[in-house]
């Protein structure tokens, strides 16, 4: 199942909305980096891949914005450990390793 990214810059956060829940990822944006700070899925949609999804999306409008990607959350960290293509994007200085 397809989810829309919804980047709502008020609350600084990428969003799906699926049956009425948020899934979310914070982040803080400061020129060219981007923080991901908190990555949060409702309870019922545990175990379906939905926040794998939910970072893959934000990692697409990353690269589609050309931002360094600086990952504070250890589930964005575990993610670009295992897709090492996203990698090349990390801030200098940072590794998931």
């Amino acid at each position: 199942m397809e989810h829309k990214l919804i980047n709502n810059e008020s609350r600084k956060q990428f969003e799906f909305h699926i049956e009425g829940k948020v899934p979310r990822l914070e982040y803080i944006l400061v020129g060219k980096k981007i923080y991901l700070t908190h990555t949060e899925v409702p309870f019922e949609f545990e175990g379906r891949g939905i926040g794998s999804k939910l970072i893959k999306a934000a990692l697409d409008f990353v690269k589609e914005h050309q931002l360094k990607i600086i990952p504070l959350c250890p589930f964005v960290a575990a993610y670009i450990k295992k897709h090492p293509e996203w990698k090349s994007y990390l801030e200098s200085g940072y590794s998931v390793d």
